[in-house]
């Protein structure tokens, strides 16, 4: 059996030894670059690899592409293949923060062709809380071609597709942040305030229940309805700050069973560093 979306720390539990799976520890504070490092080094689920968000999951800044611009395709593969991951490989990905990056690396992963990839339900704070043990060890794994040849999936948008809809309203624009973030409140991230005309607001953390699980399946797929409004799942787009956090509303929409959104990825850090380009509040 092989999971796409969510994976429970009991189905985990069951395949640590299993060569066929693999495990990555994206833990990462955007206040402490380094914490996510030392934390992996203080205890990881065993067999883990780590993954840096700066590093490994996004390519350099040059100012004007966001926070954490969208990694090269071909230079993520080549990681991957080195840490063991092939096509046929169920990757089970976590973080502490409820999905926040490992939901990028997830939605990457999804992008670059790859199905077997799942999210751990509730993170490195559930394992802990099931009693389950924890690694100081560094994993080791043969290298593996990760694929004969690479074709990213037409997954993602630019900052130009999105001008051009602000006119069009043929997408649905959804903003992951928190609620005051997005009314342009208490921006302590970005050195503007705001959202981009049009958008609406699904803040990521409201997919997760008060364990920090995802939601039923029947509950996500309700509010996401009403939040479309009459758009399809196609037509949605996701943002956040800088490309992290609305993978989570991308891997809850398809928990609910409506596939299809996709993802601006530069997000608003890259929209806000233009000033010709509009924002609302």
């Amino acid at each position: 059996m092989s999971f796409s979306t969510l994976v429970s720390c009991a189905q985990l539990a069951g395949h640590l030894d299993d060569p066929d799976w693999l495990v990555f520890d994206c833990r990462h504070q955007l206040s402490d670059v380094d914490f996510g490092a030392r934390a992996y080094a203080e205890g990881h689920l065993p067999g883990a690899f780590f993954v840096h968000l700066d590093r490994d999951l996004s390519s350099p800044m040059n100012g004007t592409n966001g926070r954490h611009p969208w990694p090269d395709a071909q230079h993520l593969a080549d990681l991957l293949g080195a840490a063991g991951v092939s096509l046929a490989t169920q990757v089970v990905v976590y973080d502490d923060a409820g999905g926040m990056i490992s939901a990028r690396l997830w939605y990457l992963l999804r992008w670059l062709g790859h199905e077997n990839v799942a999210l751990l339900d509730g993170g490195i704070a559930q394992w802990v809380k099931e009693g389950r043990p924890l690694s100081t060890e560094l994993p080791t794994s043969a290298p593996a071609v990760f694929a004969e040849s690479i074709a990213p999936r037409d997954w993602l948008l630019g900052a130009d597709d999105v001008q051009a809809n602000i006119d069009r309203g043929e997408l649905l624009l959804v903003d992951a942040r928190a609620a005051d973030r997005f009314r342009g409140e208490n921006e302590t991230v970005d050195p503007l305030g705001g959202h981009i005309p049009g958008a609406r607001n699904r803040f990521f953390r409201d997919n997760l229940d008060g364990d920090g699980l995802f939601r039923p399946a029947a509950e996500l797929r309700s509010e996401f309805t009403e939040l479309l409004g009459g758009f399809a799942p196609a037509q949605a787009v996701m943002y956040c700050g800088s490309g992290a956090s609305a993978c989570v509303n991308l891997l809850a929409m398809e928990v609910a069973g409506l596939p299809g959104a996709r993802l601006y990825a530069g997000s608003w850090s890259e929209w806000c560093s233009d000033p010709a380009r509009p924002v609302a509040r």
